[in-house]
């Protein structure tokens, strides 16, 4: 996993909420700050992506793990 700044752990819940999450946790980020999300909803291997590519935000690594799905998002400049 790359480095990260910020750690948001949504395991146990269901879209959308590890995307509501993200969003909150990105808005009160710097630009080029990393956000660790932690998702156990299979759902979030569409919707995080698809938030991404929405808003700006790059997704730089994505992985499972332990049936646990883990994201790197980087903030884009000026998104949030």
């Amino acid at each position: 996993m790359s480095e990260f700044d910020v750690e948001i752990d949504s395991s146990g819940l269901n879209c959308p909420l590890p995307v509501l999450k993200a969003r909150k946790a990105l808005s009160e980020m710097s630009d080029g700050q990393r956000l660790h999300l932690i998702a156990t909803d299979k759902g979030a291997n569409k919707d995080i992506p698809a938030f991404c590519k929405m808003t700006g935000n790059p997704l730089i690594e994505s992985e499972e793990t332990e049936g646990k799905l883990h994201f790197i998002i980087e903030k884009g400049e000026a998104n949030g």
